[in-house]
């Protein structure tokens, strides 16, 4: 596989696969570069990387891989420095979440470079080191974008490597990526943060609003708390298609509140029917799933113990509990407490365990 790899940005996707390349390609010797030299400490001590710098230095000579996991706007720029110290035969790949603009820039120095663009389709709102795990790819898609001048060998090495870290990898083009990226994922960020920003805009002074969101509003909006530097990035590399996709959603919202002011029953059934239909297609507990959450909320009395009671049973059996939280609203949740955990054997050993001592259990 690879005996020398290395990371450039050393955040939960970059500590992720630094982690997964160790534990599960066994790279030997792992060289890291980000801003922050306490993340690279921290990692060094946990036996994770090697050696590191907070920028391009010759600790990447040799590498056979270096993977950048920057904000797509500064991609370019690393793999220009890494020229100086790699030979053409080491791939460089990415993380980013758009392709096509990169691609056309990585032309610009094809003769020195192996480039394979790459899209992990997996993540969290959490975008630290302190996040990264090694599992975060298992049965995630992981798109492949390779330029015209890879050799089929190369591609095939990285697609063995994705396999290895548990990802399902996809090869497409960057630009059916981009437009596929900006439906699913893009434009989904800007909606999140724009209904925040709209509920944060009409609430009143007394905070009602901000107090009783839960439920259908929360998970809604989660992504908002995403990167506000990665998505600047991405919005502007991306920006044709994000129009594009804005403007079709546009063009439904004007439908909906036609229907919704007009009264027209059978449209507003339609609306949400057609959308239920559609969303119920899609399966949480399979490969489609973008980003990764095994969860169940329980229900319990309110009273001293309760939390304590489900955690020493969980933990006793081994389930280890990624996160738990007090659900507030019961609207349109069938339990008052959430529980999260590392995989989807996790969680369904727990929604046996639990039922099997009588409690009420929502597989959410």
């Amino acid at each position: 596989m690879f005996k020398k790899a290395g990371i450039i940005g050393l955040g939960l996707i970059g500590g992720s696969l630094a982690k997964a390349l160790r534990n599960r390609c066994g790279v030997k010797e792992i060289v890291a570069c980000n801003r922050n030299i306490d993340v690279l400490e921290m990692a060094q001590s946990e036996g994770v990387i090697d050696a590191y710098s907070t920028d391009v230095t010759d600790i990447f000579c040799g590498c056979d891989i270096v993977i950048i996991c920057t904000p797509v706007g500064k991609i370019f720029e690393y793999a220009e420095k890494l020229t100086k110290y790699i030979d053409k035969d080491c791939i460089i790949t990415d993380v980013g979440s758009t392709k096509l603009t990169i691609y056309e820039n990585m032309k610009k120095i094809a003769d020195k470079i192996t480039y394979i663009g790459g899209h992990p389709m997996t993540g969290s709102e959490r975008f630290r080191y302190s996040s990264s795990k090694e599992h975060l790819f298992e049965n995630a898609y992981y798109i492949l974008t390779p330029s015209e001048n890879v050799s089929d060998e190369k591609v095939l090495k990285l697609k063995s490597m994705v396999e290895k870290i548990g990802a399902i990898p996809v090869i497409i083009s960057p630009k059916e990526h981009d437009y596929v990226t900006a439906s699913i994922s893009h434009v989904p960020h800007v909606l999140a943060a724009g209904l925040v920003n709209t509920v944060k805009n009409l609430d009143s002074e007394k905070g009602y609003m901000h107090l009783l969101a839960a439920g259908g509003f929360r998970d809604t909006t989660r992504i908002a708390s995403s990167s506000p530097d990665m998505w600047e990035s991405i919005c502007l590399e991306n920006r044709d298609n994000i129009i594009d996709v804005l403007t079709s959603f546009e063009e439904v919202i004007k439908n909906a509140k036609s229907v919704i002011k007009n009264g027209d029953s059978n449209e507003i059934h339609s609306f949400f029917e057609n959308a239920k239909t559609y969303r119920d297609s899609f399966s949480t507990a399979t490969p489609k799933s973008y980003v990764r959450r095994y969860e169940i909320a329980v229900d319990v009395l309110d009273k001293p113990g309760s939390i304590a009671i489900i955690a020493v049973l969980l933990s006793s059996n081994n389930i280890n509990i990624k996160n738990m939280g007090i659900l507030n609203s019961r609207d349109k949740e069938e339990g008052v407490l959430y529980f999260a955990f590392d995989t989807e054997e996790q969680r369904q050993k727990s929604i046996e365990l639990l039922r099997s001592m009588n409690y009420e259990v929502n597989e959410k």
